[in-house]
This record gives C-alpha cells, sequence and structure tokens, in this order.
C-alpha cells in the first residue's frame, strides 16, 4: 500500500493597520524568524475560526477574519540535524484579512513568539531573508494589491466540528 500524499494546512492573519502589517519574530530550527500571525488548522475547526485562534495566540489580540486574502501552496526541505530528520513539507495556507481587536489584558504570547512587530512592505520585503517562508511577503503584496474574496468561498460542513458516519450515498 502506498502512502497518501498529505499538505499541512496552515491558517494566516493579514492584519494592516496605517499601512504596516503585524508580523510575529517566532523562533525556529532555523533561527528567529518572521511570520505572519500563522499556524496549523486543528482538528474539528474551521480555516476561519482557526485563523482567529492563530491569531489570538500568536499576538494576544482578537482578531476576526472579513476576507479571503487568497489559497497559497509552498514547499519547505529542512536537511536533517543531530536531533531530527530531514523534512519535505508541504504548506497550504488559508490567509485572512480582518479585523484586529484590543489586546486581551493578562494573554501571554504562545510558545516560541519572540514578539510582535509592526513593518512596512518594504521594511518586510528588505527583511525577505528573515522571512519564515516566501508566502509572509506574497500575502502581504496579494493584501496591498486588494485582493479580497467573500469567506463564504470556504465552506465548513458542520461535520468537521462533530463527525458522522459515512453512509452508501456518501461513498
Amino acid at each position: 500500500m502506498t502512502t497518501r500524499w498529505k499538505p499541512s494546512v496552515t491558517v494566516a492573519a493579514i492584519i494592516e493597520r496605517d499601512g504596516r502589517y503585524l508580523l510575529v519574530e517566532e523562533h525556529t530550527p532555523e533561527g528567529l524568524r518572521l511570520n505572519n500571525p500563522a499556524g496549523h488548522l486543528d482538528e474539528g475547526e474551521s480555516p476561519v475560526d482557526g485563523c482567529a485562534r492563530e491569531a489570538f495566540e500568536e499576538t494576544t489580540h482578537r482578531f476576526a477574519p472579513t476576507h479571503l486574502v487568497g489559497v497559497y501552496m509552498s514547499r519547505f526541505q529542512r536537511p536533517a540535524r543531530a536531533d531530527a530528520p530531514s523534512e519535505d513539507v508541504t504548506y497550504m495556507r488559508f490567509a485572512f484579512c480582518g479585523d484586529l481587536g484590543e489586546a486581551v489584558v493578562g494573554a501571554t504570547l504562545d510558545q516560541g513568539i519572540e514578539r510582535t512587530v509592526w513593518m512596512s512592505p518594504q521594511e518586510i520585503a528588505d527583511n525577505v531573508h528573515r522571512l519564515r517562508s516566501p508566502l509572509v511577503l506574497r500575502c502581504v503584496q496579494d493584501h496591498q494589491a486588494g485582493q479580497r474574496y467573500p469567506l463564504d468561498l470556504i465552506y465548513t460542513d458542520a461535520s468537521v466540528a462533530s463527525p458522522v458516519a459515512l453512509t452508501r450515498h456518501d461513498q
């Protein structure tokens, strides 16, 4: 039996205020990198809910997605290290823009997040060598270009939160 290939699904918040974008500086095996507030979609959640959760965990701000900026794919190959084997991962990223709320008093940044930072698109482009992936800049550029899609473009069936048994008709 062959192994089925499955991309890792991630969600990202593209947060702009006064021409600057909110990024996180996070620890990775490659060192301290810049990323949009982003992370893996958890079991049982919709992409919209996952984006709101990840944005909160990584920034301590509530975030309400209002539009899909785009769906992106990239591939990352990490060489083997003394403590870990090599990795070859394809990511599928759902990027959303929306409304940023105030920081929640008492909330702390997720493990591995060093700090949040506001950067202009030019500052992000000037730091391309520090970006976690090429998708960070691409999402910002698409947002700047006005790329927006309605949230209902992504349908999440209720079975995602509460699985139902397959019937002969579903197969």
